[in-house]
């Protein structure tokens, strides 16, 4: 596992600590992101709620119950690790006065890890789901219903559960991280093989998990071009389809770059252990994983098809083409005037003709 002598140890704790040192300790920061990230989610979530109204007996249903409870997921993330860390703010960093019966550093690494895994895996599932309804349609609408969108919601969930709990049977461990700010699993000093083992565990179904979404995500893609350039209608629902891929695409560039550089880091230290330019890496690549719970919610708030109307809308008056728009309208307008009075007149003498037809008749 590429452990390091007790005099490597030593050193490395050493300049750990003085890393750790320089960093800034305002309670503010914490606060800020935690309401922004509250409110930010609920607002969100109160979006996909009114759209699952909306759509529960379709095909869509499935996919904003999946939205649903990751934007769910995200704010109970927030709540959560939100709040124990700004009582560790208040209360000066102090883990002995915390923490005297540690039980709060476990509750915290724990719940870091199942929302972070939950937060990944639901982004898989979604982009499978959708994957699933553009290229099996059929198939989608027989096996995935809401019934069975809400069990594999609960199976996503219980899965991660069950990894973030690994560390509280043995198999690795919480500790207090760099900054004293933070619980998460061992990332210095590994007491056994089992700590540099959860950490690749953690971080390879982190990575599974964006590789999966990428690869769905990118045969979604190539079936939607393909049917647009074949110039037939694909399914029903195309521009409902196209919104949700916009989505998921977002989702997926998001938490590539969020949780990337994160999981990428942990991997390392679980398989080569920690040194002095490991430390500061950590500590930005997991601020840097904190934005995909903020960034999230803003992807169904923004990406929606009539917000992106009205965007599309706004360019075009900023550049000018509603004259062009407006051109069109007065020119089809004039058209249709011209083919109704055409219409009215051929009706009239028609039926002028008519008339003199019945009195030559009648003569």
């Amino acid at each position: 596992m590429g452990l390091y002598s007790t005099m490597s140890n030593i050193s490395n704790s050493s300049i750990e600590n003085d890393t750790c040192a320089t960093q800034p300790g305002s309670v503010r920061i914490p606060i800020i992101f935690m309401t922004i990230g509250i409110l930010s989610n609920c607002f969100a979530l109160g979006i996909l709620v009114k759209a699952y109204k909306r759509f529960w007996q379709k095909w869509r249903a499935s996919f904003l119950l999946f939205a649903s409870g990751l934007v769910l997921t995200d704010c109970l993330g927030h709540i959560i690790t939100g709040a124990i860390t700004i009582r560790v703010y208040v209360l000066g960093k102090d883990w002995e006065t915390i923490d005297s019966s540690d039980r709060l550093c476990p509750f915290l690494g724990t719940s870091m890890v199942f929302f972070g895994l939950s937060a990944l895996f639901l982004g898989s599932v979604m982009a499978i789901e959708r994957c699933l309804g553009i290229t099996q349609p059929l198939l989608h609408s027989a096996k995935v219903t809401a019934h069975c969108a809400m069990f594999i919601l609960g199976g996503t969930w219980l899965f991660a559960l069950v990894i973030a709990l690994l560390p509280l049977t043995g198999f690795g461990a919480y500790t207090v991280q760099c900054t004293n700010t933070w619980c998460f699993l061992r990332t210095s000093d590994f007491k056994s093989g089992l700590d540099g083992g959860i950490l690749l565990l953690f971080s390879s179904f982190g990575l599974t998990a964006l590789g999966i979404s990428f690869l769905c995500n990118t045969i979604s893609s190539v079936t939607l071009v393909r049917a647009r350039i074949k110039s037939k209608p694909h399914r029903q629902g195309k521009s409902h389809h196209v919104e949700m891929l916009v989505q998921l695409m977002t989702i997926m560039c998001v938490s590539c770059i969020c949780w990337g550089p994160f999981l990428v880091i942990v991997a390392r230290i679980g398989s080569l252990g920690t040194d002095s330019k490991t430390t500061p890496s950590l500590l930005f690549s997991v601020r840097l994983a904190a934005w995909n719970q903020i960034l999230d919610p803003w992807v169904y708030i923004l990406l929606r098809k009539s917000v992106l109307k009205r965007i599309w809308n706004i360019t075009q008056l900023c550049m000018g083409r509603q004259n062009i728009r407006l051109h069109n309208w007065n020119c089809s307008s004039l058209q249709n005037t011209i083919k109704t009075a055409a219409m009215e007149r051929s009706m009239s003498a028609a039926k002028k003709q008519s008339q003199i037809s019945r009195t030559n008749q009648s003569q």
